[in-house]
């Protein structure tokens, strides 16, 4: 008897824990929401967390939250960061190899070279839409206007987009400069009819939440994408923003410069000892006259104010999460898809002339409707302190930007990672922690690029010191100013008139401003770098840039045939064709007259 009950009781048992298993209900795991907040053309120190005196609480408050990367890498222009934000493919083989505004023409339309994404690619949307995310983006596209382009048809439930480079931030309807034909505008894969009523960052926010709102009883979690507008030209903001500023940038951009290299070393973004390079695009403060130093003040009011709103309507976003009690279950990450604008389309004669007939440009005026702002080739180097070049160089003031994450499950709070970053790691970070897996080559039955980024979710949870091996190396180019990197150092060629056509070689772990190159004292490295540029370049199908390229000369170029043929074609061959009628008139009347 004893020895039945011992064989039969671990049979009851198992039993009993089988039924009890069966009626159990299974440990849900709830997935984050996740917003992405991507800012265009905010420099390294814009950020208050980075260093700056722009107002920036909302931004702030998620840094403290979370992690601020101090060595995170984009490229340097705006779609091509946009194409691998949501692919994680390189932009060379995502099709956004060059932008349609500087891309020779000797490029167009090459493998690669599309300027706009290929059909080889699939987003972050469309796999977090597969995997039961509402998905989301209002604000600024620029990957493509082609029906198989737009956000409907690359995993968006829902969209309010700019399809282009950018456009006014007041009138939707203005175009910014003469480089498309209108301002293209979609809603849900669709051309929509834009309200007059308008400001660009509150707008976008607007859309955001009403996506957010409308979808929440679908009980599902939620991706939503921000492309914003600010900070690109033309540089404008309500005036309660702007008039905060004041009293700021009086003593110039230099001594700008100095204060935010400090507040950085202050917060442990860059070593102590790092040292500030100047740019020969920097002008004499000094040397300016009264007048033009107060033109100069108000416009980088302006610029500090464009971001201290776009701020303002990111914090409107958060608190309407808070309460609806889905902040605490939201994942951020907030980014600028390049460096500081430096360019200033008054400084050429097409763009100026342009301007004068479209936009005023006084002083009282700047940053309201109708008026035009830019900070400059001076300022930009201030907001990009302390690292050396802008937007379009290779320079690590043109490539490194902020990048903040908060709100990850067992994250770090209040931290800095120092490690190399990159933006293709942005994508597999989100997959990541929305517990997706990787396509891997092939989607839907469709061969696609493989994914090249690492998830950062182990160094944001300390799983982890850094992201990529020492011995990794990670190219990069873009309209012929390339770089790689390599562990802690970089390799950088920049084109003239910023660089000299020639490689460099810096530790930018040390030297952030890339001010003491390292190749006589490391030839071995400098020589490797240039063979693990060359590998990268021919995986990745890089083009050779042609002799004598010239970015702004190629902006006037692409102009003259993407706006101006078309938009003359037909009034010109009117025009001839009456030329030569006219001139077969002539013809014959001679002929019939007597001899």
């Amino acid at each position: 008897m004893k020895n039945r009950i011992q064989k039969t009781l671990p049979v009851l048992l198992l039993s009993l824990l089988a039924v009890f298993n069966a009626n159990a209900k299974p440990a849900s795991k709830v997935r984050p929401n996740i917003v992405v907040l991507l800012a265009d053309d905010w420099g390294y120190s814009d950020v208050g967390a980075y260093g700056s005196e722009i107002k920036t609480p909302n931004l702030d408050a998620l840094a403290r939250r979370g992690v601020k990367f101090s060595n995170f890498h984009v490229t340097a222009s705006c779609s091509p960061t946009r194409s691998m934000l949501l692919t994680g493919v390189d932009n060379h083989l995502n099709g956004v190899g060059n932008m349609r505004e500087t891309i020779p023409q000797e490029h167009v339309g090459r493998p690669g070279y599309l300027t706009v994404l290929n059909e080889k690619v699939v987003t972050v949307a469309s796999l977090l839409k597969d995997s039961g995310y509402r998905t989301y983006v209002a604000g600024k596209w620029h990957v493509g206007k082609e029906a198989h382009n737009l956000p409907n048809q690359r995993g968006f439930d829902h969209s309010l987009v700019q399809g282009d480079s950018g456009s006014d931030n007041w009138e939707t309807g203005k175009r910014y400069l003469d480089l498309t034909d209108k301002v293209y505008w979609y809603e849900d894969g669709k051309p929509v009819v834009m309200p007059t009523d308008f400001y660009s960052s509150e707008f976008y926010i607007d859309k955001t939440i009403g996506y957010i709102r409308a979808g929440a009883a679908e009980k599902k979690p939620f991706f939503a994408y921000v492309g914003f507008q600010a900070n690109h030209i033309p540089v404008q903001a309500p005036k309660q923003f702007i008039d905060k500023y004041k009293d700021y940038y009086k003593e110039g951009w230099n001594a700008l410069r100095r204060e935010r290299r400090e507040k950085a070393i202050a917060l442990g973004l860059i070593p102590k000892e790092a040292a500030m390079g100047t740019m020969a695009s920097t002008k004499d403060w000094d040397a300016l006259s009264e007048t033009d130093k107060q033109f100069q003040i108000r416009s980088m009011q302006v610029y500090a104010g464009m971001a201290d709103a776009m701020d303002f309507h990111v914090g409107r976003l958060i608190t309407d999460l808070k309460k609806s009690g889905e902040y605490d279950n939201t994942v951020f990450v907030f980014l600028s898809d390049n460096g500081p604008e430096a360019s200033d389309p008054y400084a050429t004669k097409f763009g100026r002339l342009w301007l004068q007939f479209n936009y005023n440009h006084d002083i009282d005026q700047l940053g309201a409707k109708g008026a035009y702002s830019v900070i400059g080739p001076s300022w930009a180097t201030a907001a990009a302190s302390p690292l050396s070049t802008h937007k379009f160089y290779a320079g690590e003031g043109g490539i490194r930007t902020p990048l903040i994450i908060s709100g990850v499950p067992g994250m770090k709070q209040n931290a800095v990672q120092s490690s190399f970053t990159h933006i293709n790691d942005i994508v597999p970070t989100l997959l990541d922690i929305a517990g997706v897996a990787q396509p891997g080559d092939s989607y839907q039955g469709k061969p696609i690029m493989r994914m090249t980024g690492q998830s950062l979710l182990p160094v944001l949870q300390g799983r982890a010191q850094r992201t990529h091996a020492a011995d990794e190396a990670i190219g990069y180019e873009l309209s012929g100013n390339a770089a790689l990197f390599k562990g802690d150092l970089k390799l950088i060629k920049n084109i003239k008139p910023v660089g000299d056509g020639q490689w460099h070689l810096y530790d930018i772990s040390k030297d952030p401003s890339e001010t003491h190159d390292l190749q006589a004292s490391l030839p071995q490295q400098f020589a490797q770098m240039q063979l693990d540029y060359a590998d990268y370049a021919k995986a990745n199908g890089v083009l050779t840039m042609p002799e004598g390229y010239e970015p702004v000369h190629q902006v006037l170029v692409n102009a003259l045939i993407n706006v101006y043929v078309p938009r003359f074609k037909i009034p010109a061959m009117i025009l001839l064709a009456a030329l030569a009628l006219l001139a077969a008139v002539k013809i014959r009347r001679r002929r019939q007259r007597p001899q």
